[in-house]
This record gives C-alpha cells, structure tokens and sequence, in this order.
C-alpha cells in the first residue's frame, strides 16, 4: 500500500508531508513508550519526564489533525486519485494517535503505582513485552519510511506473542489464589491491557505497509 504512495510523492507534496507526519508520530510515541517504562521501574523520577511526555502526547494529536488536513485537501484537488492510499493514511495516522494515548496510560501507572513490582511470574513477562513492543517500534518506524514489508511482516509476528503473554497474565491474575497486593494486582493488569493495544495499533500500521487494506482496523480487535 505504501509503496503506492510512494508513486504519488513525486505528484503532489502534500502527501509527501502527511507520510513524514505519521513516522513523526511514531517517533514520539516511541519516546513515550520507552520514558514511561522507565519510570514504572523507577529509573526516572515521574515528575522529571511528566510535562515532556504529555507535550509529546498534545504533539501527536496536532500531527493526526494536520494528517487529515492534507489528506482531504490533496482528495480535493485530485477528486478520485488516491483515494484507497490517502483513507489509509488517516486510518494508520488515528492508530499512532491511539497509541500515544496508551503509552500516556502506562506513564500514569507508573505515575500513580509507586510501590515497585514483588511478583516475577508477571513482572517478568510483561518486562518481556515491554522490551518486543520497543523493537516493534523500530520495526514498523523503519517499515513506514523505506515502505518495507519484510520489517512490516516481522512486527506483525512479534504481535502474536505480546497478545497471548498479556492475555495470560491477566486470566493468571484472576485465577490467581496466592495473596497480592491489590494495588499490585491492578497495575500488572493494566500494564497488560495498555501494552496489548500498543501493540496492536502498531500491527495495523504494520498492514498498512503490506497493502492489506481490507484488514485494517481487525488487529485491533481483542
């Protein structure tokens, strides 16, 4: 699909823009994602990366919004030319403004959860997620900018394993008859939930760039 856009760089400019908006998105989501782990693990004090993480957040809606303005101007200048390529573009522009929203979620938890993390069989699986939804970042970043649909394949493979280990850690806490502290109990399952949806809105990104438009929006169904 992206590749297609690439043919109409040349043609109009507007375009060209929008696409380098939406790997600018990307990249800050990315500085997001990765600053709000570090406070969930007390690496970085939250008031230290607060005022830049939600900037960064404010940034992204201000790039999903200047996405669609030259996505319609460009449909309404060329009525009918690339219309499939310019509707997936704002839909994937919506995707990485929804995961900006998420990485914010998962600051807030370490943001309002200062008690640390005592319990391995879910610290550890979730820190595995954390460490692939990074390098699915890298992936789909790549991805987008050299429209690179073995980078898009492989992000789309990681996806598999970050939904079944959140999945698990969530019915293991509810099947769970071990003392935790409820507290704890709350932030692993909300860590589950937020870096599922990270993930998934990176896969439909990642579809995107494979030119499966009909299968958009479905990986970030539960």
């Amino acid at each position: 699909m992206f590749r297609q856009l690439y043919s109409a760089l040349t043609a109009d400019n507007t375009l060209d823009q929008a696409f380098s908006e939406l790997t600018e998105m990307l990249d800050h989501a990315s500085w997001m994602f990765i600053r709000a782990n570090n406070v969930l693990h007390n690496s970085v004090p939250a008031r230290d990366v607060r005022d830049s993480i939600y900037a960064r957040d404010r940034a992204i809606n201000e790039l999903e919004r200047s996405i669609r303005r030259k996505v319609l101007r460009h449909l309404t200048v060329n009525p009918g030319y690339d219309v499939a390529v310019s509707l997936a573009l704002m839909s994937v522009a919506k995707d990485a403004e929804r995961i900006g929203d998420y990485c914010k979620n998962v600051f807030e938890v370490g943001q309002f959860y200062t008690q640390g993390f005592h319990v391995p069989k879910y610290q550890e699986p979730l820190d595995h997620v954390a460490e692939e939804t990074v390098e699915m970042f890298r992936m789909v970043s790549d991805a987008c900018r050299k429209s690179d649909e073995a980078k898009a394949e492989a992000a789309l493979s990681k996806v598999r394993d970050i939904r079944h280990q959140c999945d698990k850690v969530i019915q293991e806490l509810f099947a769970d008859e071990n003392e935790i502290e409820f507290h704890e109990a709350v932030a692993y399952s909300l860590l589950a939930r937020h870096y599922k949806r990270v993930a998934a809105h990176l896969a439909n990104i990642a579809t995107a760039v494979l030119g499966q438009v009909e299968d958009l929006d479905f990986y970030t169904e539960d």
